[in-house]
């Protein structure tokens, strides 16, 4: 209460991370490190975009992490991925981490490249 009157915090614009379902504080931790630092960042990013982000930030790709997040962001419990949802959800997946995840690239030139060292 300020002034008599009752302050009331829009949700989602502080909130952490891990306040959207399945997500606890380890993914709260790798978002951070990707430069998300609250849940409606991430809703704003969306799920494709978000993962894409962790993966050029040293995330490793794992498909049932990647579906979490989906069912997350929709309020759903995660082990609600069935079926053709599940394929579809693989497909994109693999595209994602197609673009984003350099297997050939070494830790040394993933940290140079977050610190700003660019390749000539």
């Amino acid at each position: 209460m300020t002034g008599g009157k009752l302050r009331y915090k829009q949700p989602g614009m502080t909130d952490p991370v891990s306040s959207i379902r399945n997500l606890g504080p380890a993914f709260e931790e790798s978002c951070a490190r990707a430069g998300i630092h609250s849940a409606q960042e991430l809703r704003d990013l969306g799920a494709d975009a978000a993962y894409e982000k962790l993966l050029q930030n040293g995330q490793r790709p794992h498909f049932i992490g990647y579906y979490v997040l989906v069912m997350g962001l929709q309020g759903r419990p995660w082990n609600d991925c069935k079926g053709e949802e599940k394929k579809a959800l693989r497909v994109k997946f693999d595209a994602i981490k197609a673009r984003a995840h350099d297997t050939g690239r070494s830790e040394f030139e993933r940290m140079m490249n977050l610190i700003g060292v660019r390749e000539a």
